[in-house]
């Protein structure tokens, strides 16, 4: 994460909010927010060297680093390809990975198919965005939502019965335009007209992508669970995109899942796109609710619209041979 902490106080000075409305609507207390001199790169490459020490692995081990990621350092060469040569990973393809805040479990997804298949071993997936490079800080019905960061972890393959055991993947592009950036793309490069009417920052229909948001996100996690032959009863880890409160709570409410089985930390971070789902993983496990053999959930949704869950058991690699 980035040091920098922007508190919903301190958005209060910027524009015409308040800390209560935010908490109130979001969930959200503070953010963190890239210095002036970081990119996407400089936060997923240190993430990823924590994923690898934390793997005991080389880096020459790792074949293949997958980033998912909307804010890419540039529009080329990919993120993952800086990641790659920064970590050492001298044997690794690498390739950016474009779906919103449901990248990272796409990755994952893309990821255990290599394994799966034999082809790679070892697969790095990083999500990692900086996405206060692309928000309109006049705009206080998207700037208080979004924040910086990274998570990345090491796909190996799993000892029988652990690991992945589902995905559920999909996309309604209809929905595209609740949820995008205009300009900067082939439709509308860049010129000094998009870069006046701030064309280059997020744009959301916030109340449309709240309803959907609410109803996909247990859409998508009884598809992965019946994929899986499990029941929404043996989720032990519920582990939701952290863009707002009262979806993850609306979700899990229509799924039956009890708050104690719900991770959430977006009070401290807001909507990392990402990059929020390997966050709010990782708290998980520090706080020791990613026992040996816990049921664990992940469920991301976002810009396309995409959305994307899957249902893994918790445990250690496979011995290797």
């Amino acid at each position: 994460m980035p040091d920098r902490i922007l508190s919903n106080d301190d958005l209060a000075r910027m524009v015409d909010t308040s800390h209560e409305w935010i908490v109130e609507r979001t969930g959200i207390v503070e953010r963190r927010i890239a210095g002036p001199d970081q990119a996407t790169s400089d936060l997923a490459i240190p993430a990823a060297h924590r994923a690898l020490a934390d793997a005991r692995l080389a880096p020459e081990a790792i074949d293949l680093v997958i980033c998912a990621t909307v804010t890419p350092d540039h529009p080329f060469p990919a993120v993952a390809s800086l990641v790659q040569h920064a970590i050492g990973a001298r044997h690794a393809a690498a390739f950016d990975l474009a779906a919103g805040c449901s990248g990272f479990i796409y990755g994952l997804a893309v990821g255990a198919q290599f394994i799966a298949s034999g082809l790679y071993r070892h697969v790095l997936v990083v999500g990692a965005e900086t996405l206060s490079r692309i928000v309109d800080w006049t705009d206080r019905a998207t700037c208080v939502l979004f924040g910086d960061g990274a998570g990345a972890a090491v796909l190996s393959p799993a000892a029988p019965g652990h690991g992945f055991l589902a995905f559920d993947l999909g996309s309604d592009g209809s929905g595209a335009s609740l949820l995008y950036v205009e300009a900067g793309g082939s439709r509308h490069p860049a010129s000094h007209e998009t870069v006046e009417r701030r064309a280059h920052t997020i744009r959301m229909n916030g109340r449309e992508v709240y309803k959907w948001a609410v109803n996909i996100v247990a859409d998508s996690t009884l598809a992965a669970l019946r994929r899986a032959e499990l029941s929404v009863e043996q989720v032990d880890c519920f582990i939701a995109h952290q863009a707002n409160l009262r979806i993850i709570e609306g979700a899990a409410r229509r799924l039956g899942i009890p708050p104690e089985r719900i991770v959430v930390n977006l009070e401290r971070y807001g909507n990392t796109s990402a990059a929020s789902i390997p966050l709010a993983l990782e708290d998980a496990r520090r706080c020791g609710r990613l026992a040996p053999g816990a049921v664990v959930v992940m469920v991301g949704f976002g810009a396309g619209l995409s959305w994307a869950a899957t249902v893994m058991r918790w445990g250690d690699p496979a011995p290797t041979t």
